[in-house]
């Protein structure tokens, strides 16, 4: 009888002798995580072994470390963010305000589906000044529209802002001056001209975009790691206004009028 098991390039386990069910080791692309990668590599390390399969050189491991503090935490005005602590102020359990955050920063307006778009013009224009502008001067039409619609901005670039931020600038400057590839360092030597052409200033999501070809991840893995690096700021955030509770959250204490409020009566 032929015996059915679960096909991975990634992981692969050594069941504990008296339990088929339980791992005695277990081995990521090769290295032994209780044996080998715990307690001798950082959390940013193993993330990169897990998606490249082979361990990051030193620039790369700064690069995506310092990546990951830039993204840890979009702030309150992000919309997935917000999203969050929606959901923290109204009680949800910790698993529905993370699937918000999720859900909502996974589009096309500084989310995920944003840096994948950010990123196939990367891989069409390279470091090609006059390939960029007719790319974003001329975009090419979506191949999927059931799925996501046509974009109505640049992908990369913030159709709100108005100039470019202080965080946006200084994330850029300093993953360029650490980085050991070429886009990001070139995207900062062009970003006004790219601003220029797009009448747009840069958005965190056109960095992070840059960062990921620099690392060598694929759109796809670009996609998730994006998605995973910012939930810590969207948890941070979602715990500390269900402490505050919904008469200090500034989009409800004004609208909520309580007809038979016990406070009032007791006041």
């Amino acid at each position: 009888m032929k015996r059915e098991a679960i096909r991975s390039r990634i992981w692969h386990e050594e069941a504990e002798p008296d339990n088929p069910f339980a791992a005695a080791r277990c081995y990521c692309h090769g290295y032994d995580v209780y044996g080998e990668v715990l307690g001798r590599a950082d959390w940013t390390e193993y993330l990169y072994l897990l998606f490249r399969g082979e361990r990051p050189e030193d620039a790369h491991r700064r690069l995506l470390n310092d990546l990951a503090v830039a993204l840890a935490d979009p702030g309150p005005r992000d919309h997935s963010v917000l999203a969050a602590m929606n959901g923290g102020v109204g009680g949800s359990h910790a698993a529905a305000c993370l699937m918000a955050a999720l859900g909502v920063g996974a589009g096309q307006l500084g989310g995920g589906r944003e840096v994948v778009l950010a990123m196939a013009l990367w891989s069409s224009c390279a470091t090609d000044i006059d390939a960029w502008r007719q790319a974003l001067t001329a975009p090419a039409p979506v191949e999927r529209a059931d799925v996501w619609p046509e974009m109505e901005h640049a992908p990369g670039f913030d159709p709100h802002g108005a100039s470019c931020p202080g965080p946006v600038r200084r994330t850029l400057e300093h993953l360029a001056s650490v980085s050991s590839g070429d886009a990001l360092t070139w995207l900062q030597r062009h970003r006004e001209a790219l601003e220029d052409i797009t009448r747009c200033p840069l958005a965190m999501t056109g960095v992070a975009a840059a960062a990921f070809i620099d690392l060598g991840f694929t759109s796809a893995q670009a996609e998730y790691i994006y998605l995973i690096l910012r939930l810590p700021g969207a948890a941070a955030h979602a715990l500390e206004q269900q402490e505050f509770g919904f008469r200090h959250f500034p989009f409800f204490q004004d609208a909520v009028h309580l007809t038979d409020d016990p406070g009032e009566r007791s006041a």
